[in-house]
């Protein structure tokens, strides 16, 4: 058995969803010959850690009432802190990205890959800003650094390129890249909601954050852009080298027009020109999905076109893409 110790930064809903997961696939995990050990939960003002184990369901317990504060291990170490001493083999690094800077996530991936961690990490902000730094450091240190769900949720874009497609030049990425605005735009064609309308249910659903300026305005979307654009086709780009224009001016009557002309609007993510911008779709195209669901489409030299179309957020499908990592890591350790 190969004991693997984790430490989880950022315990919010992505957090929590990655727990439930070990929780509910521990034997599945210790037939794979992996026994997976949560050494330290960090939260942004204070931490649970324990050398021999955090009681994980009595923190899920807690966290979810808003006590993690109350857990017999909690202490009032910071995360810095804690990734200073704690000794784990890998880094789960969970929190929301800061678009300026990709604060606080930057300054956790680069401290644990300085300190001799692997790190997995959701959050998209320090990879798009910091992608050959960080990768750099990485290499360096001979550790892994990987961010299969900071781009397509449960869909493995990332590793079905670094698995399957190792003999393909990968000559364009595009697609449906964030399930909100995907949700809103779908529920304006189908249900004549105003995109106002729809955000709104989207937000009581919890598709959307209260605040989905991000998603509606493109950034998120972007963010992915300049991640697939690093990773899959080697073009060395910055966040600002994206075009961006997201769904906020897209009104009823433009959904309306499109629709009786045979199109649906959505907001495409396309690599190879490096834009986001709303873009009509014939209805009959595979792009053309709904709800909050992604599709993606890549186009190789030898394997031809490619379509993958799956969940795009969630807490339960993002930790998907993360147990891909982990498990790809651990097998190396």
């Amino acid at each position: 058995m190969k004991k693997i110790k984790l430490v989880v930064v950022g315990f919010g809903v992505i957090g929590r969803g990655v727990i439930e997961i070990l929780l509910g696939k521990k034997e599945f995990l210790r037939d794979m010959g992996l026994d997976l050990d949560v050494v330290a939960l960090c939260e942004i003002d204070g931490s649970v850690v324990s050398g021999d184990g955090v009681d994980l369901g009595n923190a899920l317990e807690l966290a979810g009432k808003g006590e993690l504060n109350k857990h017999k291990q909690w202490s009032n170490r910071k995360s810095m802190d804690v990734l200073e001493e704690v000794e784990a083999d890998i880094v789960l690094e969970l929190t929301p990205g800061d678009i300026k800077k990709g604060e606080p996530g930057y300054g956790h991936i680069k401290n644990s890959l300085k300190k001799g961690m692997h790190v997995v990490t959701s959050n998209k902000p320090p990879i798009a800003l910091h992608y050959r730094e960080l990768h750099e450091l990485a290499g360096k240190k001979n550790l892994e650094l990987r961010y299969e769900a900071a781009v397509g949720g449960a869909i493995p874009i990332l590793n079905l390129h670094r698995k399957c497609l190792q003999i393909n030049e990968i000559k364009s990425v595009y697609g449906v890249l964030n399930g909100t605005t995907n949700y809103v735009l779908s529920k304006m064609v189908e249900d004549g909601l105003s995109l106002e309308n729809a955000l709104n249910e989207a937000k009581e659903l919890g598709i959307a954050e209260q605040d989905p300026s991000y998603d509606i305005d493109g950034v998120d979307t972007a963010l992915k852009v300049v991640i697939l654009a690093n990773s899959m086709l080697d073009m060395n780009v910055d966040f600002r080298d994206i075009r961006i224009q997201g769904i906020r001016d897209i009104t009823l009557e433009a959904v309306e027009l499109a629709k009786k002309h045979g199109y649906v609007i959505k907001l495409i993510g396309d690599v190879s020109r490096m834009e986001v911008s709303p873009r009509l779709i014939p209805v009959d195209h595979p792009l053309n999905v709904s709800d909050s669901l992604n599709a993606v489409m890549i186009d190789s030299d030898v394997a031809g076109e490619l379509i993958l179309v799956g969940h795009g957020a969630g807490a339960r499908e993002t930790s998907s893409s993360i147990y891909s990592d982990i498990i790809d890591i651990a097998a190396g350790i």
